[in-house]
């Protein structure tokens, strides 16, 4: 079977689940079970004979021939058992059960699996269709999965900013279902500037024939590196971390019979040594402000009754959960490492520990150009982000930020996730302006303008929130966006409105 049409019957038996309850998550989850073991089976056979370490009992053969009662309880022990082993087998398996009712339909799965060999198809077809069904899970909103999927029009236009070199180390401390990762592998791999004039609607280079972007232009050594060693990542959520190792096995990053390249763990509570920094940074961080747990540079933290956790390389004590982040990627940098993360507004103007920070990092940092980004391009509603670029610097007295580019692809720009989503032509300014060949060398546009450090850092509170564009909405009802656009981003406002009221509630004191 070719792959599109493997592609399309993977498709229909989902929506089949979907008609007996089964979501696209539990059903990608009962995939990943699947298709890791019987993919473990066909590493074990020659030519590779490899030691898989997944035990002969309850190996992939232990589900063949089985039907009813006796399926569903092999297949209960094979997940048990499994979870419990270490390596990739423990994390794919960890805290795994099985979510399909109906054992006449799991046998068909299971037939379905067994009829191919997936070792034989290209990482393409196999990567295609798991990102496939990740977006399709990531626009379920009632599973919430898409607080985890970061537009990839987003994701190229970073990556063809940041260019990552071979040989060079990649964190993502909270990489969801490892999109970065993908499009950063792809990019090293790949890496060619033609890719923006002729690819604009999606870069996925691997599509692309040689006339349009060359071959891979990396040796074993580099190859070997890029699948074992780049990449270093946290996901705290047990079923986003084994889809995202599952993504990334697929489009061979890692080892069926090694170690996790992404840890089960916050990446907030793992202090940061000298082996561990890295040379890039690439994230969206979870939204959100508050959290139950304050991060404290100081000795013994400020409260001795909140729950607290010791973070000495961080400038200042917060619950904000994305000025902690902020502070452990800088952390995690080497002097000469480069990021660009996402955040949201308030990182760039809230005062307190917000501002102290902002300082920090304006002279630890070379915090040199800022993406302001539409509305409408998150599953979670409302949210108003911006993407920083920002390098690291040798710890001295000087202030390393001369002055920031701000590019604003906010004002009068009206996207949704649906009728108008963005696409990388959106970027491709963008993407021009920032001059990745040379970012010394920019021009001033409409939408792309400097302000230099002095000017920043004597605005109230040191903030970035900058504008300088005129809203053509506010003056003159003709350039309203169309009715269904407006509709969403009236319900898009209302709804981060709502879950601000919530936060505010959150933190209030119970009543007696």
């Amino acid at each position: 079977m070719n792959a599109p049409a493997l592609v399309q019957k993977v498709w229909n038996y989902c929506h089949t689940l979907r008609d007996d309850g089964v979501g696209y998550g539990d059903y990608l989850e009962q995939l990943t079970y699947l298709l890791f073991l019987k993919m473990a089976h066909e590493y074990a056979q020659p030519p590779y004979s490899r030691d898989t370490k997944v035990p002969t009992e309850f190996n992939w053969e232990t589900l063949q021939g089985l039907k009813g009662e006796k399926l569903e309880e092999q297949y209960r022990k094979v997940l048990k058992k499994l979870a419990s082993e270490s390596g990739m087998i423990g994390a794919i398996f960890y805290k795994s059960e099985n979510k399909i009712p109906d054992p006449a339909k799991l046998a068909r799965i299971v037939k379905m699996i067994n009829d191919e060999n997936w070792i034989s198809l290209d990482s393409d077809a196999k990567g295609d269709l798991y990102e496939g069904l990740l977006q399709k899970n990531a626009e379920d909103t009632k599973s919430g999965a898409g607080q985890y999927f970061t537009p990839r029009a987003l994701i190229d236009a970073m990556l063809a900013c940041v260019r990552p070199e071979p040989k060079k180390t990649i964190s993502d401390p909270a990489c969801g279902t490892g999109g970065f990762f993908l499009t950063a592998s792809d990019w090293v791999t790949y890496g060619d500037e033609q890719w923006i004039e002729k690819g604009m609607s999606h870069w996925n280079p691997s599509k692309h024939d040689e006339s349009t972007i060359a071959k891979s232009k990396l040796n074993k050594a580099q190859v070997k590196f890029l699948r074992d060693h780049t990449f270093r990542g946290n996901e705290i959520v047990p079923s986003t971390r084994r889809m995202c190792l599952m993504n990334l096995f697929l489009h061979n990053i890692g080892s069926i019979d090694g170690e996790p390249e992404v840890e089960r763990a916050d990446a907030l509570l793992t202090p940061i040594k000298g082996e561990d920094k890295v040379d890039y940074v690439l994230a969206n961080p979870p939204f959100g402000k508050k959290s139950s747990l304050t991060i404290t540079n100081a000795e013994g933290g400020e409260d001795k009754d909140a729950l607290t956790y010791e973070r000495q390389d961080f400038w200042a004590t917060t619950t904000n959960k994305q000025l902690n982040f902020l502070q452990h990627i800088v952390s995690s940098l080497k002097d000469t490492g480069k990021a660009a993360v996402v955040l949201p507004d308030n990182v760039l103007f809230e005062g307190g520990a917000g501002e102290r920070i902002r300082r920090k990092w304006l002279n630890n940092c070379d915090v040199h150009t800022i993406l302001r980004l539409p509305t409408g391009i998150f599953y979670a509603n409302g949210v108003k982000a911006n993407v920083v670029f920002f390098d690291n610097a040798a710890r001295d007295e000087k202030v390393h930020t001369k002055g920031i580019w701000f590019y604003d692809l906010r004002t009068n720009k009206h996207f949704t996730l649906k009728q108008r989503p963005m696409m990388l032509s959106d970027l491709k300014d963008f993407i021009q302006c920032y001059n990745p060949e040379n970012r010394h060398a920019r021009t001033e546009k409409e939408r792309f303008k400097y302000y230099s450090y002095d000017e920043l850092i004597n605005r109230d509170k040191a903030s970035l929130d900058v504008f300088w564009l005129k809203d053509d909405s506010l003056d003159n009802l003709d350039n309203l966006p169309a009715p269904d656009i407006l509709q969403q981003e009236i319900i898009d406002h209302l709804e981060a409105a709502l879950a601000a009221f919530k936060e505010v509630a959150a933190g209030l004191p119970e009543s007696k």
